[in-house]
């Protein structure tokens, strides 16, 4: 049932086979390769340095790295600063200080101007875990997607980071990267096709019946869910990391395909992934969904596993709500 053409590993629903790596790390290493890339590429980082592996960057390029301190508002004007003349600068925080902290900013002198700023915010979603509710960053997409220029983009584990990462510096404009503290499992591979606004067909059962759209690190449970469901309820996977831009084609495809949809996403429902979707198909083709995240909640400590769970977005609950949406065809 497995999209040969995804390039998945071969053990792919085999969780603990898994390697399993945290996408901050993906996205350090591909900011230390954009770096040898283009030596346009500067990074600035909010003194967490270590914590959202800027500091690979910083130990390899250090004439090319400036920490700002705790000044995230700082962060992005001199970003923007930089942007304006030449430089493809990425700023580095947990996701609940920027974009969180510094919204304003980044409207004002980075999305406005359409000026070439990464902005990469880690440690995003409940999977933070004991860190709670004041660092999990549940907001940042809904932020995010509303401003007119920006990009973003939720990988799904750490090899779509480092790719992620580094096709960031060459798109256009702004681009949110957003990455999850917690190591995930590894599930795609370097030969796995990524390109940042196109969407990717995982799993497809023989004649869907429910298409299941995932972004970031629960797109692996999404495929769990589906190879489960496999012979009683027939799923389409699609793995949905540029949820702006989003591939409206490919979204239109597979609800199209199957005639209901689940959303999956590790963030508020509210404005998120989910919602984005559901905009799409109201205007141009109707259908029953149910979307699985944080319904307006706070998030709480507690380890990844288990607030993933409490909160709805383990795979029994994915499982829940694709009988739930089929019910409702």
């Amino acid at each position: 049932m497995i999209n040969r053409s995804a390039k998945l590993q071969a053990n792919v629903f085999e969780t603990e086979a898994l390697d399993c790596e945290a996408p901050r790390d993906g996205f350090g290493k591909g900011l230390v390769r954009a770096g040898e890339q283009d030596e346009r590429v500067v990074a600035l980082c909010a003194d967490l340095a270590e914590s959202t592996r800027t500091h690979w960057f910083k130990e390899k390029f250090p004439k090319r790295y400036i920490e700002i301190g705790v000044a995230e508002q700082n962060l992005a004007t001199v970003a923007a600063g930089l942007a304006a003349y030449g430089k493809i600068p990425f700023i580095t925080s947990y996701a609940v200080f920027s974009p969180g902290r510094n919204n304003e900013q980044i409207r004002t002198t980075i999305s406005l101007n359409n000026v070439p700023v990464k902005i990469a915010g880690a440690h995003a979603g409940v999977s933070v875990g004991p860190d709670g509710a004041t660092h999990q960053a549940l907001e940042d997409i809904a932020l995010m997607r509303v401003q007119p220029n920006m990009t973003v983009v939720y990988p799904a584990d750490a090899m779509q980071a480092e790719k992620a990462t580094i096709e960031s510096v060459s798109y256009k404009g702004p681009v949110y990267l957003r990455f999850a503290r917690e190591k995930t499992p590894c599930f795609t591979t370097q030969d796995s096709p990524f390109e940042i606004g196109e969407a990717n067909v995982l799993w497809e059962g023989k004649k869907p019946e429910v298409a299941i759209i995932a972004c970031g690190p629960l797109v692996h449970n999404a495929l769990r869910a589906a190879h489960e469901l496999s012979g009683e309820i027939e799923t389409v996977v699609l793995d949905n990391h540029t949820i702006k831009p989003m591939d409206k084609s490919a979204v239109l495809k597979v609800a199209e395909q199957a005639g209901a949809v689940v959303t999956v996403e590790e963030h508020q429902i509210a404005g998120g992934m989910g919602s984005a979707v559901a905009e799409i198909l109201a205007q141009e083709s109707p259908m029953p969904i149910e979307f699985i995240g944080v319904r307006d909640q706070f998030g709480q400590s507690g380890s990844p596993s288990e607030l993933l769970e409490h909160y709805g977005m383990g795979v029994s609950h994915i499982i829940k709500a694709v009988k739930k949406v089929l019910d409702r065809k």
